[in-house]
């Protein structure tokens, strides 16, 4: 672990998850010639590892390709809940869809903690696995009613859950809703061990290297950055948003957002448990163990990517009620998280379309990316070795629900419209030298719209801020020091540089003439 970090009260200044301070990964190389496998997997989170991993037991020839270094995405910025209770799901999944695909979803998310469970057990994997009960938990009489039929909800699926008035902080609530036995982990040294099996089963794995086109085929092609080629029998999109849309329009039948994480020491001991408000502002609560010690981990905040306010103020909300409940004495990590959320709320996870048998995606997991991406490998597994799976129809990407389906599909687009028009009547106030060092705003440059950041030496990185995706206008990200997409959700570095799509291009660099 980092020893020089400031263990005062003073906000960190960069980002940068727990996970990633606490461990050293392994280093792959980069792909610097054209190769062929069997299954190739792009993206090194929890599904592509899980996923390789999987089908390299089965003897399967397995590459995986990560554009930078594995699990320093979205799976290495999770708050790390292995949980089925995935938030207020289960009455809107019986309404909607009815009772036996309610079932379907609470079954997959729990086979992936029972397989993760194992998994640890299996490998003897030290990554500070616990059992805990998850808790969801109202403050007003509206979402206490909600409470209540998502209990009902329980016990029409056989959850084990139970209903009660009071948690063990000073938080006045209206009631609660437990979930038995769910589990906590450190998701990297999970995955670290699996990464292990992987190269021991012969599977292959490259950083650093980028795909940015298939061409299709009986045996499709990656293209990378770079100018190689993987072909391959089947390709597996595991990147976050799949790096190929494949023609199923996903970013037009998912949105994003990013919540906020703290990791702070506390005056009060934490009783243990994983906490999840259901009002608004949303607050997550769990902990994990550094050196003998309990850090707490605060979540919450949720927004689209690149709306709202000044994203540093939902680092500031969120010490507000962590010192509020707990008392914060040291705060110790910050970091940030991006989510891709479908129309119904159920992951994509199968063919990416109906005329691509040989591309299969992983995506859309709604914030519980550890469950819903070990779901998600163990039916991509299955798919791939032609094996018969029951969450098959359940979670395909072509599926269509007329309802919620056309609703969400309306809400969001008539969004991504406002903000496209919006940010083009725009017109910037600032020149970049009325900026000071480390910040970052959209100024005017030879008399256009330009993106301007000043590190802490002084430096202008300058960018054209229209998005490489679909043309709309990016907002600065202060927390993170990034140029964020509010139509569907692209981020890029403050040198331009993609950091999520959909966007595979990055942004134009400017100067001043």
């Amino acid at each position: 672990m980092n020893t020089d970090r400031s263990t005062k009260r003073e906000i960190p200044q960069y980002p940068e998850p727990y996970w990633r301070d606490s461990i050293s990964l392994p280093s792959f190389p980069k792909l610097e010639k054209d190769i062929t496998t069997s299954v190739a997997i792009v993206g090194g989170g929890i599904s592509g590892i899980t996923t390789a991993y999987l089908l390299a037991k089965e003897g399967v020839n397995v590459t995986l390709i990560e554009a930078g270094k594995i699990l320093n995405g979205t799976t290495g910025h999770t708050t790390a809940k292995i949980t089925a209770q995935h938030d207020l799901i289960y009455d809107e999944l019986i309404n909607h869809l009815g009772r036996g695909k309610a079932r379907l979803h609470y079954e997959a998310a729990n086979e992936a903690l029972h397989f993760i469970k194992n998994k640890v057990k299996e490998y003897n994997i030290a990554c500070d696995f616990s059992e805990e009960d998850a808790y969801l938990y109202a403050t007003s009489p509206q979402y206490k009613e909600k409470l209540e039929k998502e209990y009902e909800a329980y016990q029409q699926l056989g959850i084990n859950g139970e209903l009660v008035n009071s948690i063990p902080f000073d938080i006045q609530i209206e009631a609660a809703l437990i979930m038995k036995n769910q589990a906590q982990f450190h998701p990297l040294q999970y995955l670290a061990g699996l990464v292990e099996q992987i190269t021991k089963l012969g599977g292959t794995i490259y950083e650093h290297t980028t795909a940015t086109e298939v061409e299709e085929g009986s045996q499709p092609t990656i293209k990378t950055r770079d100018g190689f080629k993987i072909t391959c029998d089947t390709i597996i999109a595991c990147s976050h948003f799949p790096f190929d849309d494949g023609k199923g329009f996903y970013f037009g039948r998912m949105y994003a957002e990013r919540s906020y994480v703290i990791g702070v020491k506390t005056k009060k001991e934490f009783p243990g448990g994983m906490y999840l408000s259901v009002d608004n502002p949303v607050r997550s609560l769990r902990y994990t163990a550094v050196n003998g010690e309990k850090l707490v981990l605060i979540g919450g905040e949720s927004h689209k990517t690149g709306q709202g306010t000044d994203t540093m103020k939902h680092y500031e909300a969120l010490e507000e009620f962590g010192d509020k409940v707990l008392g914060v004495e040291e705060y110790r990590y910050r970091w940030s998280a991006q989510d891709l959320i479908t129309l119904d709320k159920i992951p994509y996870i199968g063919h990416a379309s109906s005329g691509h048998p040989n591309i299969l995606v992983a995506t859309g997991y709604r914030k519980w990316g550890m469950t819903n991406g070990t779901a998600a490998a163990l039916l991509l597994r299955d798919i791939v070795l032609k094996k018969d799976n029951p969450y098959k129809e359940f979670y395909t990407p072509s599926r269509f629900q007329a309802d919620p389906d056309v609703k969400q599909f309306i809400m969001q687009n008539a969004d991504v419209a406002k903000h496209l028009i919006s940010g083009k009547l725009q017109i910037p106030t600032k020149r970049p030298e009325d900026l000071a060092n480390d910040e970052g705003d959209v100024v005017t440059v030879n008399g256009k719209r330009a993106g301007a950041y000043k590190d802490e030496h002084g430096t202008l990185h300058m960018v054209d801020t229209t998005c490489t995706h679909m043309g709309c206008e990016l907002n600065w990200n202060r927390g993170d020091r990034t140029w964020d997409c509010p139509c569907h959700g692209s981020r890029f570095s403050f040198d331009g540089d993609v950091v999520e799509g959909p966007a595979d291009k990055p942004l134009k660099q400017v100067k001043e003439e």
